[in-house]
């Protein structure tokens, strides 16, 4: 059953008012704002039909009402549609001339934390969507070839791979001539089947070693054990008490301090087609990683250029103030994909 425009405005009134006090909202309350029009009676039977359509909840007989995960999923989907709007008072905090982007990254953790009272986390730049710019076969002994994978950014990866018979000049420099005519300028989800069939042709011989090459190459920039994650504001969750309630608290914070967990929220981001990539949002159970069960997620995705993409991340309770958090997002988005994209390309 879809919302009419007065169910819509009671449901947005109780969220709003849950996340400001995180007590129950009753009828009478809801009656009080300056927008209200409608009786209590009148609003004590859309709650209960809004109840009924899974979008609140009373956690006991005799309380008000507070939103289910669907109701907060309602209302995020409302935000996502209706504002525009950025923070503009963080704007000129942010980048100060800075050389590396890992001072950067572990600034903005700290400001989003400082800023938004939840804890944040970013992941560095990876460079799966990178295009290859170079890949250098040189022998180490007998046995052994050391592969120099370089893509754009310039980032480098080197990888040691077995041989079974030792290769001649010509036979290396062949080689080296067939991968880099055929891959350059390709990014690793480029090399499909007909691309691998067509060069493991022309190697010939070599068949078997194109195939070895192309997995340590594919495994040098999707290896998420590289993946770098700044983290600040994990302690902000005990200003919650809905998450310091029981285990809650603890198995939040041992995932931000362990990190293996948050690699799964970026892997699942990092998964999105390119048309849903800018903002995405977890509530509740909807989060790849069950210990955050009891959390918001909100991500965003920054771009640097040169197929380098990284993610940041905002936890909070499910009450947070999406408002802000979306619009925070957005502006360090746009920050970042400026600062280190557009004019560093």
């Amino acid at each position: 059953m879809d919302l009419d425009e007065r169910k819509i405005m009671i449901l947005k009134a109780v969220i709003k008012n849950y996340m400001e006090t995180g007590e129950p909202v009753g009828s009478r309350t809801v009656s009080k704002l300056p927008d209200c029009k409608l009786s209590s009676a009148t609003i004590r039977n859309e709650m209960c039909d809004l109840e009924d359509m899974g979008y609140l909840i009373q956690p006991h007989t005799s309380a008000g009402r507070i939103p289910s995960d669907q109701g907060y999923r309602f209302y995020v989907d409302e935000i996502l549609k209706e504002t525009q709007a950025e923070v503009k008072e963080i704007k000129d905090q942010m980048f100060q001339r800075v050389d590396r982007l890992e001072i950067v990254l572990k600034r903005m953790a700290r400001l989003i934390a400082s800023n938004t009272n939840y804890a944040a986390m970013i992941s560095s730049p990876s460079a799966h969507e990178a295009k290859l710019k170079l890949l250098q076969l040189s022998r180490m002994d007998g046995h052994r070839l050391l592969a120099v994978i370089v893509v754009e950014g310039n980032i480098i990866s080197n990888k040691i791979i077995p041989i079974e018979n030792e290769m001649t000049d010509r036979e290396l420099l062949n080689l080296n001539i067939l991968l880099n005519t055929t891959l350059n300028g390709l990014s690793i989800h480029e090399i499909n089947l007909g691309v691998v069939q067509q060069l493991k042709k022309d190697a010939g011989e070599h068949r078997d070693l194109i195939e070895n090459i192309l997995k340590e190459l594919s495994e040098a920039f999707s290896n998420d054990e590289d993946l770098q994650i700044y983290t600040s504001g994990a302690t902000n969750v005990f200003k919650y008490p809905e998450l310091t309630d029981g285990e809650s608290a603890s198995r939040i914070i041992d995932t931000f301090e362990k990190k293996e967990k948050l690699r799964e929220i970026f892997h699942e981001v990092s998964e999105l087609s390119e048309e849903d990539k800018s903002i995405r949002v977890f509530i509740g159970k909807e989060s790849p990683v069950p210990e955050m069960n009891d959390c918001s997620i909100v991500t965003a995705n920054y771009d640097l250029g040169s197929g380098l993409r990284g993610t940041i991340g905002i936890v909070g309770p499910k009450r947070m103030d999406y408002e802000k958090v979306l619009s925070t997002l957005r502006t360090l988005m746009h920050q970042l994909d400026e600062t280190f994209g557009r004019e560093g390309s």
